[in-house]
């Protein structure tokens, strides 16, 4: 708990200090205030808002127990088992399956599913990667990491704008130079260095999820077949609201991105044979063996986990949301 709160911390300094140095290569002083205003003032909105803001960015829409009954219930069982408070349930509709979580505390908190990850993943694969949204919750991971979205899209918006007002001059009208040299540094490393920020959090701590996700959902090669498969897709499938706010990318279980832009240079995730490497370990030494749902690991030997070899309520024509 310290060590996430210290976390926090460590996070709101260093966008901070990205925004302020943006401000003063750009104002010298007044811009150097004006812009730490402007991160104090973000960064406490973010805190109570940020949540509202990433689910509305992805134009995620909130379910229940009679308007997705199989899903909810899902959540509900995966929640009472990990100990926490019921989370808010939305689904995303897009057709590359991808989840992610959000909220500043479990009892602030909310899940997403993508209707193509519900369509294309079996029961059990569902709840792998809904165990592993909650094990972000169960950590507080969510807080960072939509705190992290929220201002990283804040230094892109703010880029864009720099290059907006550079095309038309406004960079050229500083005596000293200064203004033109801080306005190209902005507009090209502000972003990435705010991608770095997340990269160097978000990748550490989906492990940790993977781990305590497979503890939650009873099975770690659930998770490591749904993540073979989200992996495979999402490569295919792109996901138009990620690409339009790919500050928000390192919140999904499975980098969003496609490849269509720059952000995918540093990927906020880890290398997903990896993870799946170290699920199938820790099935092992969960004493865990493929079961009659047909589920098999990643190992050394170069396997693959397979398919669940049912696929259960969630292939049905009208999906498990109607």
């Amino acid at each position: 708990m310290a060590f996430n709160i210290f976390k926090v911390g460590l996070l709101l300094a260093a966008m901070t200090a990205i925004l302020v140095g943006m401000g003063a290569l750009i104002g010298g002083q007044e811009g150097m205030l004006i812009a730490f205003v402007i991160a104090l003032a973000i960064n406490l909105f973010s805190f109570w808002n940020s949540d509202k803001m990433v689910l509305r960015m992805h134009g995620a829409q909130e379910v229940d127990a009679q308007s997705a009954p199989q899903y909810y219930r899902m959540v509900a069982d995966l929640a009472q088992r990990a100990e926490l408070p019921m989370p808010r349930v939305y689904i995303m509709h897009s057709a590359q399956p991808n989840a992610f979580a959000t909220g500043r505390s479990p009892q602030h908190s909310a899940v997403c599913a993508s209707t193509g990850l519900l369509e294309m993943l079996s029961e059990e694969e569902v709840a792998g990667v809904m165990a592993h949204e909650l094990a972000h919750i169960k950590n507080r991971d969510t807080l960072i990491m939509t705190i992290a979205a929220t201002i990283a899209g804040a230094i892109s918006m703010l880029a864009n704008f720099l290059q907006f007002s550079f095309m038309f001059g406004g960079g050229r009208d500083n005596r000293s130079g200064i203004g033109m040299i801080g306005t190209i540094v902005a507009i090209f490393l502000a972003p990435m260095a705010a991608m770095l920020v997340q990269m160097a959090i978000s990748r550490s701590r989906e492990y940790v999820a993977d781990r305590v996700g497979g503890e939650i959902c009873g099975n770690p090669l659930w998770l490591a077949s749904a993540l073979q498969k989200i992996s495979g897709a999402a490569r295919e499938i792109p996901m138009d609201s990620a690409e339009r706010v790919p500050a928000s990318a390192h919140l999904f279980i499975i980098n969003p991105l496609t490849g269509g832009t720059i952000d995918n240079l540093f990927s906020t995730h880890p290398n997903a044979g990896n993870r799946i490497d170290a699920l199938v370990e820790q099935a092992h030494a969960m004493d865990i063996q493929p079961g009659r749902s047909g589920h098999s690991g990643r190992a050394t030997d170069n396997r693959q986990p397979e398919a669940s070899g049912h696929s259960g309520p969630w292939k049905r024509r009208t999906g498990p949301w109607g």
